[in-house]
């Protein structure tokens, strides 16, 4: 906790959005890093970064954005945001999916990768994290987001949702069928291992959303500082850490 809301306290080059119990561990990660390296100008690869949420607060603390996205549609918010913003000129729109990410980066090109929410719905996680590892120059870091196996397990369970709870928790995937909207969910050791796999060293394990998906409406939107002030809390501690909504991994490549 210590570390996290020390970081949120400096005041850095990096702004960012206001801060939520759904983003404010990744940017305190995220700014940490950006911190280390201050007075650089990054080059930074978000993979799937839709409409901007981290790439457009990024080119404005001076560092320029390639945003990977299969959707045109979000593509086109993220230019007319970039706009808006006075930094289109640090912002680069690229369309294409996780899967072909390989041939539309050139290698050892970036200096940090974000790669949020993509690894559940492609068809090759492994080849798509090895595709941003390549990606890197050696030392450069990667921030990486994805579903947790356990928060889904236990959020179809409170819900009444039994069948499709054990299934989740019985595959391996941690899908729940051809209708569910992801193709895997992720244990903490597993996400590591893949990102291990591919040459990247784990440095921080983050849960997001620790508590936010199972409180009621009212308790949420009443009382938000001290949601946020828990979620930073229990972020890095199991077992509160492993039954995240999601999980986010920091990472670097290897020199």
């Amino acid at each position: 906790m210590t570390r996290l809301v020390e970081v949120e306290q400096t005041r850095g080059r990096l702004a960012g959005p206001p801060l939520t119990p759904r983003t404010a561990v990744i940017w305190s990660v995220l700014r940490a890093e950006l911190d280390r390296r201050a007075g650089a100008e990054l080059t930074v690869l978000d993979v799937g970064g839709g409409t901007g949420g981290f790439a457009v607060p990024l080119a404005q603390a001076g560092h320029r954005v390639t945003v990977v996205d299969a959707s045109p549609d979000a593509l086109a918010a993220l230019t007319r945001r970039a706009v808006d913003a006075g930094v289109a000129d640090r912002v680069h729109a690229v369309q294409g999916d996780g899967d072909a990410l390989a041939g539309l980066v050139e290698p050892a090109s970036a200096d940090m990768v974000l790669c949020h929410a993509v690894l559940e719905v492609v068809d090759d996680p492994a080849a798509v994290v090895a595709a941003l590892a390549d990606a890197l120059h050696p030392g450069g870091a990667a921030s990486v987001l994805v579903a947790g196996q356990a928060a889904a397990v236990l959020g179809r369970a409170m819900t009444g949702h039994l069948d499709v709870a054990a299934m989740l928790a019985a595959d391996p995937a941690g899908a729940a069928g051809p209708r569910d909207t992801l193709r895997r969910r992720f244990t903490a050791d597993d996400a590591a291992a893949l990102l291990t796999a591919a040459g990247l060293d784990v440095e921080e394990v983050h849960g997001v959303r620790v508590l936010t998906d199972l409180l009621p409406a009212a308790v949420s939107d009443g009382q938000p500082a001290a949601l946020l002030e828990l979620e930073l809390a229990l972020a890095a501690r199991p077992p509160w850490r492993d039954l995240a909504a999601q999980l986010h991994l920091f990472a670097r490549r290897r020199a």
